[in-house]
């Protein structure tokens, strides 16, 4: 018998799999046991071809390949390659003990990539230490830059068998990220310095300009509420090119995540941007699936931004369910044959209008709708989710005087400085997803400030979490202004950033 390792995806993590094979007297036969999907099914008709054409010749025995476990359901054509190497090693005293291999074959033996070997690969270096792994040469670039795994290319199954038997091949070095960088305590943080959407181009709106930096700076959620054409949209596409540099492993969990939504990873220090229709489907945004739960918007989003245009007009049961990752940054679906918990550390933004027709704060256009519809409007938001909201902010008409006053490349340069000293204070997430403990420890205010905050709780009976918020955007402007402690000013500005109707 002869066994190598593989992998299989169950949701968002990597489980092993064992390839073992088997011959024994019997009829002639090739079968492939151990819940496999239709995709390793078909894997047989591709294995016998490429083999076949290297001049391998099949025993005239019953031929058995057994998936272990054999109640984990299995996937994927990358299994390609180790079912062909067990079969063809079977007679040979060769040791395949601790590689994985992974590789989709073609008819001629020639070994290719597939989306989920890149996924797959990170997820294992995360669980075990010095992995070593043969794959594809076309997935070379992608997995060298997957630190602490030892990788073997290969281009052809003739390649592998030769591989395994002599040992022929060196490991491929270590690849990296073509980007500017800043190193901070001995860690190298990623950045572009190209805007494709820049600030430069939104005229006026100076106070939704402060509040969107401050957003990015610390990650804090954020709502517009304006008329039409005022430029919520504008701004928020935006948001993403100032964002924070990534560390490697944040740049890696985001491909990773570029890959499970069928997208080539892109390895670029810029994050997600997700803007899903107000029609979407509630499984579409948090994720689910009759038989397995599958990655939804709210996941892939992790990191980076996810943008609700038109925000009463979602669905209320989805506006409710997102208090969830919006508070404890994380989701978890449930269905009744799996179970999946999901990183949720996104920027929430958000535009809506001040009414249905979008001419209540409109000082030329008049308002249709009546006080009812109004209300009625309004109230598809409730208090407990515009408490999740840490920044609000209405935004004026514009005006022919308007002028553009800052540019992206600007903004980005305030937010690198809030990065650092954020870092530099000992801080592993941003300031608007610190918990109790952390806001305790980070977010201190001086004695003025420390006041003037007693004074708003108890005149506008702020709540717990609402004291929280504050803090947390008190402490990115302090950052902002290179203040260690928490000032008047700073508090002032984070106090004028709650929703009207509260302050």
């Amino acid at each position: 018998m002869k066994t190598l390792l593989c992998a299989t995806l169950d949701a968002n993590e990597a489980k092993r799999v064992e390839v073992e094979s088997s011959l024994v007297r019997a009829l002639p036969s090739f079968s492939i046991v151990g819940l496999a999907s239709s995709s390793i099914q078909e894997a047989k008709e591709r294995v016998k071809a490429a083999l076949v054409y290297i001049g391998f010749r099949f025993p005239p025995q019953k031929l058995t390949i057994n998936l272990s476990p054999s109640d984990l359901k299995k996937q994927g054509s990358h299994f390609d390659l180790p079912i062909a190497l067990a079969v063809a090693l079977q007679k040979e005293k060769t040791k395949t003990d601790g590689f994985y291999t992974f590789g989709e074959l073609g008819l001629d033996g020639k070994v290719k990539d597939t989306l989920s070997i890149f996924p797959l690969v990170l997820s294992l270096a995360r669980k075990e230490k010095n992995i070593r792994v043969v794959a594809p040469k076309e997935s070379r670039d992608k997995l060298s830059k997957i630190p602490g795994i030892e990788l073997y290319c290969i281009d052809t199954l003739k390649d592998a068998i030769s591989f395994f038997k002599e040992r022929n091949l060196r490991s491929e070095p270590a690849g990296k990220i073509e980007a500017e960088s800043i190193k901070i305590d001995e860690v190298l943080y990623y950045y572009q310095k190209s805007f494709e959407y820049d600030f430069i181009d939104v005229k006026g709106q100076e106070v939704a300009k402060r509040a969107a930096l401050v957003s990015a700076a610390g990650f804090h959620n954020i709502l517009f509420e304006g008329s039409p054409g005022c430029g919520k949209s504008m701004i928020s596409k935006r948001l993403r090119y100032i964002l924070p540099p990534l560390s490697l492993e944040e740049i890696l969990e985001i491909a990773k995540l570029e890959a499970m939504d069928t997208k080539e990873p892109g390895f670029r220090p810029l994050r997600p941007f997700r803007s899903p229709h107000h029609t979407s489907t509630r499984a579409s945004i948090f994720g689910g699936g009759t038989l397995s739960a599958r990655i939804g918007e709210v996941a892939l989003s992790n990191r980076g931004i996810l943008f609700f245009d038109e925000l009463p007009h979602f669905p209320k049961s989805v506006l409710e369910a997102l208090r969830e990752p919006l508070e404890d940054n994380r989701i978890l679906i449930s269905r009744v044959n799996t179970k999946t918990e999901y990183e949720t550390k996104f920027l929430f933004a958000a535009a809506q209008n001040p009414c249905p027709c979008g001419n209540l704060m409109s000082s030329s256009k008049e308002c249709r709708c009546s006080e009812l519809e109004i209300q009625r409007y309004k109230n598809r938001l409730s208090e407990p989710f515009l408490d999740r909201l840490d920044i609000y902010v209405r935004m004026n008409e514009t005006s022919q005087d308007d002028k553009s006053t800052v540019s992206s490349k600007e903004m980005f340069e305030k937010v690198l400085e809030a990065f650092v000293m954020q870092k530099r204070r000992g801080q592993r997430d941003f300031n608007g997803k610190l918990n109790e403990k952390e806001i305790e420890e980070y977010c201190m205010l001086d004695e003025e400030a420390q006041e003037i905050l007693q004074k708003a709780v108890s005149k506008f009976s702020l709540s717990f979490r609402s004291i929280n918020k504050i803090k947390r955007v008190s402490r990115t402007i302090a950052d902002l202004n290179g203040k260690e402690k928490i000032g008047k000013s700073d508090l002032f500005e984070a106090l004028s950033y709650r929703k009207r109707a509260e302050i």
